[in-house]
């Protein structure tokens, strides 16, 4: 049980600590050119979706850190030898949204 939590905890931490370490992946915003779509208010549509991506990516991160605390506290109360179904579905929807975070962060 212990190496689960452990596990989900480190998972979501290196998702979540990977894109301040590394270098960032996604390609640099080029200068300002005719062809870049540009909303009505005049600002570039990548930047804006790349502020509502890390908007997503931080409410995410969020939801990871009460996830993991809620699956500490169940495992914690939980006989070593028992598993609780509610256990369970914690840590698939903690892979689920590591997952998510990982791949808006990549592209």
């Amino acid at each position: 049980m212990k190496q689960l939590l452990r596990f989900a905890a480190a998972a979501g931490l290196v998702l979540v600590l990977t894109p301040r370490l590394a270098p960032q992946i996604r390609p640099q915003r080029q200068q300002s050119s005719d062809n870049e779509t540009r909303l009505p208010n005049g600002k570039p549509q990548q930047d804006e979706i790349l502020k509502a991506d890390h908007e997503r990516d931080l409410k995410d991160a969020a939801q990871l850190i009460e996830l993991s605390q809620q699956l500490k506290q169940e495992l914690e109360k939980n006989d070593r030898h028992v598993l609780s179904v509610s256990s369970l579905k914690k840590t698939e929807e903690i892979e689920k949204l590591a997952k998510r975070i990982r791949s808006r962060l990549v592209h």
